[in-house]
């Protein structure tokens, strides 16, 4: 995939940030990245990452500063800003607002306002319900046009048996199929 204007909305599975920054590194080598931070992604420090280190990554290997407000956000459909748009992380949260349309944050206006023109919505599920309440929030959104799953799978059975979390190195490969209009397969290997 090369020249393309990829929309990365980050939100707050701190524990995998540090797995998306090698695909985004991958991704901003031949393409347009264009980071969209939730308020937990932005503001909030964790064992895992100081907010403003976190941020400094993404802005320095996207080369350009991050998407913050839902008003920010808005123009993204109607200027037809991105030719697709991955959230990696997606958390049970952010998972049950696109089901529901709910758009109070900077990445799910960024997803509302990129799939009201018919393209192509990429989510990377990290949630530690997906085999409890979010799943029919999964089940939701894999029924909806235009949205694509990168494949997950259960990350801890024996200690958390209903948490899941995407292959975040098949980023890459399941953006190239929904920019062809698929699904790419196994969603669950």
């Amino acid at each position: 995939m090369k020249n393309k204007n990829i929309g990365f909305g980050i939100t707050g599975s701190f524990c995998t940030f540090h797995r998306i920054l090698p695909v985004m590194e991958e991704l901003a080598k031949e393409n347009q990245v264009y980071p969209v931070l939730s308020p937990a992604a932005r503001e909030w420090d964790t064992r895992f990452f100081k907010a403003s280190e976190f941020r400094a990554a993404v802005e320095g290997i996207c080369q350009r500063g991050s998407i913050t407000t839902v008003v920010q956000a808005e123009p993204i459909g109607p200027k037809k800003m991105f030719d697709i748009m991955v959230i990696a992380p997606c958390t049970g949260n952010t998972l049950a607002k696109l089901a529901l349309g709910i758009t109070d944050t900077p990445v799910l206006m960024a997803a509302k306002a990129h799939l009201r023109g018919g393209r192509p919505l990429v989510l990377a599920v990290s949630t530690n319900d997906a085999l409890g309440a979010a799943s029919r929030n999964i089940g939701e959104l894999l029924c909806r046009r235009d949205v694509f799953f990168v494949p997950f799978a259960q990350d801890d059975p024996m200690k958390k048996p209903r948490s899941m979390v995407a292959l975040m190195e098949r980023i890459p490969d399941t953006l190239e199929k929904a920019l062809e209009g698929e699904q790419i397969q196994p969603i669950v290997p």
